[in-house]
């Protein structure tokens, strides 16, 4: 589980829900949450999503619903109350280059370097 008790308690009470209505309810909120936030946390295709959380399109229909609504606005305001930031990890999976910087040499620069070492 990625959400401590603390923070799914302050976090339930903001959840969009149907009240009434035809259609059937989203089912398990926590385990939704815990979807969203493996794929946030792993960085993931949505295909990736292990099967625990279920259908990997139907969890996405739903984040992609509560996206339109901005509903993640108000849960991520709540939880964020508390970060303090002590620790911050940066991987290199988040860094991204310039497709330019693959590392490949150019054919001029060699011409040039060879021009310049027979001088």
């Amino acid at each position: 589980m990625l959400l401590r008790e603390d923070q799914w308690a302050r976090i339930e009470r903001l959840l969009p829900g149907r009240t009434g209505g035809g259609g059937r309810s989203g089912g398990n909120d926590r385990l939704f949450i815990e979807a969203v936030l493996w794929i946030a946390r792993t960085g993931s295709p949505w295909r990736d999503l292990p099967v625990e959380f279920g259908y990997w399109n139907t969890v996405y229909t739903r984040f992609a619903r509560w996206s339109e609504r901005d509903s993640w606005q108000s849960i991520f305001s709540v939880l964020r109350e508390e970060s303090d930031f002590e620790e911050v990890y940066l991987d290199s999976t988040v860094v991204r280059a310039h497709q330019h910087a693959a590392g490949a040499a150019k054919k001029k620069e060699s011409k040039l370097l060879a021009v310049l070492a027979g001088d």
